[in-house]
């Protein structure tokens, strides 16, 4: 079974708490066109996130250390 085009989106709010930023941040970040930003859907007037998308967002935030240029796939 195909998973419905609901399953896969996420409003603002539950794709925050997926990611663990807040709503404001995801709302200026689009805004801003912050590069660091999650990809977002533009469906009429809503604004949706792929589940996908932010699973691969978040594994490229993924680090060993706090140092800079230290990221788990080096």
């Amino acid at each position: 079974m195909e998973p419905t085009t609901r399953s896969r989106t996420l409003p603002d709010r539950e794709a925050a708490t997926y990611i663990g930023m807040s709503e404001s941040w995801l709302r200026q970040s689009r805004v801003t066109g912050n590069p660091d930003a999650p990809p977002f859907l533009k469906i009429g007037r809503s604004v949706r996130y792929l589940r996908s998308d932010l699973d691969i967002w978040l594994e490229h935030r993924r680090r060993r250390a706090t140092i800079r240029g230290d990221s788990a796939s080096s």
